[in-house]
């Protein structure tokens, strides 16, 4: 009978297989006539129903349904850096309808040729409503590649019950070297965000083609490692929900999430300046779904929709109809945090820095030198494991060694009295 049911379990995964295997990667349209839209999107980055929110990605579903006539599918996928992303698309192995990068791999990408170009202030009718301010920035000038869909800082958040309230470090990076906290430091877990808190603790520019500022940066950062916990993206929530560890950078977006599970934790802006980046829907060149990516970024600028996700990703929105929108602004000071609009759209820009893509041998730089750090980090951690198993050896040959000497010491008098 179990032979039976292996047997019958095979013939169905084959037949799984071989109706997978009859679709080519990125094709749009499946057998029940669904058109399947592509979505490619950091994580956490999109309202989806969760504890009663709106499904976005399912209304525009709907949407598609009711208003175009059309059965669309949103097949969503997430990814948790920039450099994840360009590797995916750049490799030509898949292909995705929308993404949503940021905005110096915006400048990359079109670059290189891996984005559609189209005319966003006349194809995206929606586009009226984002602000001035975020149009035509130094990643997209003519605006034939991007359109904004949230911007966000980084800054530095900590446990109040571990980081005392008149700690000189607090509003300086260097809160994230201090060893009266050793062990309960997180750092970012991508290169381009982790000089970046370097080369603002030392006043440098994080888009310096000038080696010798990077290799400053590497060498801050190994001074790091000895009061780092780990390095992390989207692990940092987990993390941050108990007590330890108790300080890491992170956006600013992402606090009033964390926040949220532990009313402990607090937030600023470091003195020294920090990064301000657009994250911008795109399309790529690969797209097979061109005019129903157009849809979907218009629907995603709609009052309704730009509202939700603004309130679940809890990042600042270019859009005016969600910055300018009464409702939104109570809900969050009432629900996300009493600082909330304060923190997501009030601070000093002239201390703010955007990422630049860096030029190919910097780049390649930054990322030997990133390689280099995780590669004494993983061999420090591995030295103080096998130091940790040799002396645990050593006393337990030490124990055992007694142990016998005494087994000896009572053998010999008991064997003593006999004689």
């Amino acid at each position: 009978m179990k032979r039976f049911f292996v047997s019958v379990l095979s013939l169905f995964l084959l037949l799984c297989g071989m109706t997978s295997c009859g679709k080519t990667e990125g094709e749009s349209s499946v057998e029940s006539g669904s058109t399947v839209l592509y979505v490619y999107n950091w994580g956490e980055y999109i309202s989806d129903g969760s504890e009663g929110s709106l499904d976005v990605n399912r209304a525009f579903e709907e949407y598609c349904r009711e208003t175009l006539g059309k059965k669309v599918t949103v097949n969503y996928s997430q990814y948790s850096s920039n450099e994840d992303l360009y590797a995916k698309l750049s490799s030509g192995a898949v292909s995705y309808d929308v993404i949503v990068p940021s905005d110096y791999m915006v400048a990359r990408l079109a670059a290189e040729g891996l984005l559609r170009e189209f005319d966003v202030q006349t194809e995206i009718a929606n586009y009226s409503y984002i602000s001035d301010d975020f149009k035509g920035l130094y990643y997209d000038p003519d605006q034939k590649y991007s359109v904004p869909y949230t911007y966000g800082t980084v800054g530095v958040i900590y446990n109040t019950e571990m980081v005392e309230e008149n700690d000189p470090n607090i509003g300086s990076w260097s809160l994230l070297w201090d060893e009266d906290y050793a062990g309960n430091i997180l750092q970012f877990n991508n290169p381009r965000d982790a000089f970046g808190t370097a080369q603002y603790y030392l006043k440098k520019s994080v888009n310096s083609e000038n080696e010798q500022d990077w290799r400053d940066a590497l060498e801050l950062l190994k001074q790091q490692k000895s009061v780092v916990q780990g390095y992390v993206m989207d692990e940092v929530f987990n993390k941050m929900k108990g007590g330890s560890p108790g300080i890491a950078p992170y956006y600013a977006g992402d606090f009033f999430t964390m926040y949220a599970d532990n009313d402990r934790l607090d937030f600023f802006y470091p003195k020294e300046g920090t990064n301000v980046f657009v994250d911008a829907m795109c399309i790529p060149a690969s797209t097979k779904n061109f005019d129903l990516a157009k849809e979907y970024i218009n629907f995603m600028l709609g009052e309704e929709v730009a509202i939700e996700n603004a309130e679940y990703i809890c990042y600042a929105s270019p859009n005016s109809l969600v910055y300018e929108n009464e409702d939104y602004i109570a809900y969050m000071e009432e629900e996300m945090h009493p600082k909330a609009i304060s923190i997501l759209y009030d601070f000093d820009m002239s201390t703010m820095e955007f990422f630049h893509d860096l030029p190919d041998d910097t780049r390649m730089l930054m990322n030997s030198l990133w390689e280099e750090l995780k590669i004494e980090s993983t061999i420090g951690t591995s030295i103080y494991v096998i130091c940790g198993v040799i002396v645990a050896a050593c006393v337990g040959i030490l124990i055992w060694r007694l142990a016998v000497k005494k087994r000896r010491q009572i053998y010999f008098q008991k064997y003593a009295k006999k004689m």
